[in-house]
């Protein structure tokens, strides 16, 4: 306990060093001090990516993530600087993989494919679709069914860098202020967009949510939630990418309604 005091005063005094006084070992020394952090997301969104993409490139593009989150954060708001740093190593680290153009066109008009299926259907179904059903809709046999999950699996990732909507600035990066700060209108869609991603987690299957749930909650990686559940990693990949090609249909509609408003 001596000890983490010690570190986090330590800490506190290189925060202090550098956003007042710009001092460039400072801020070297917290670089230092939160490298393992860059390691730690890498990993994460490695675990979802294909084997020919370097580890090694994505904690070089998560690393100017940490020195830019370094650059903007400010220590005096009290807040955790290792989640805010999390989604900008993260953001980084997509939008490179994005630049480099690593999944091919075929593999996203697919994940488009087949989230416009499970869109359709659980609009016309009022119920989570089943995968015979998405089968039918698409007209594919259930064995080209779990090929295309593989495939899209390396799709079901984002940036918080990306807008909110078409053709607007703002960016899920945004949301992330002080809600002592957020205007009425920003907490009734903060709100309901949360019962509304509530209500469609509820209607994932079991396996599903179980996925969901030790992935983004419990930080397990893939591999490890495969030996949670006791199924391979391709299994638990495909019921990754399933539950988010649902949760985003259930959020593109939540952007049509914010469009009509």
């Amino acid at each position: 306990m001596i000890e983490t005091k010690r570190s986090g005063g330590m800490r506190e005094e290189l925060w202090r060093r550098w956003k007042e006084n710009r001092d460039p070992e400072a801020k070297k020394k917290l670089i230092e001090a939160y490298l393992p952090l860059v390691d730690y997301v890498s990993g994460r969104v490695a675990a979802g990516l294909p084997h020919n993409v370097v580890k090694e490139d994505l904690v070089s593009n998560g690393v100017m993530g940490l020195i830019d989150a370094i650059e903007k954060f400010d220590h005096r708001r009290g807040l955790q600087f290792e989640t805010y740093a999390s989604w900008r190593i993260r953001g980084a680290i997509l939008d490179s993989l994005r630049q480099g153009d690593w999944v091919p066109r075929s593999v996203r008009d697919k994940a488009r494919r087949l989230e416009e299926a499970y869109a359709e259907l659980e609009q016309k179904l009022m119920r989570s679709a089943t995968d015979e059903e998405v089968c039918a809709y698409l007209n594919i046999s259930w064995r080209e069914f779990q090929q295309m999950l593989q495939e899209v699996s390396v799709t079901t990732v984002f940036s918080l860098e990306d807008p909110i909507r078409d053709e607007e600035s703002e960016t899920r990066l945004s949301l992330l202020v002080d809600e002592r700060a957020a205007n009425p209108e920003h907490i009734v869609h903060e709100t309901y967009l949360k019962e509304m991603l509530a209500q469609s987690i509820d209607k994932l299957t079991e396996k599903e949510r179980t996925v969901i749930s030790l992935f983004y909650y419990e930080d397990l990686t893939l591999s490890e939630i495969a030996g949670v559940m006791s199924l391979s990693p391709s299994r638990i990949s495909q019921l990754h990418s399933k539950a988010i090609l649902r949760l985003r249909a259930a959020l593109s509609k939540y952007k049509e309604q914010l469009l009509q408003d």
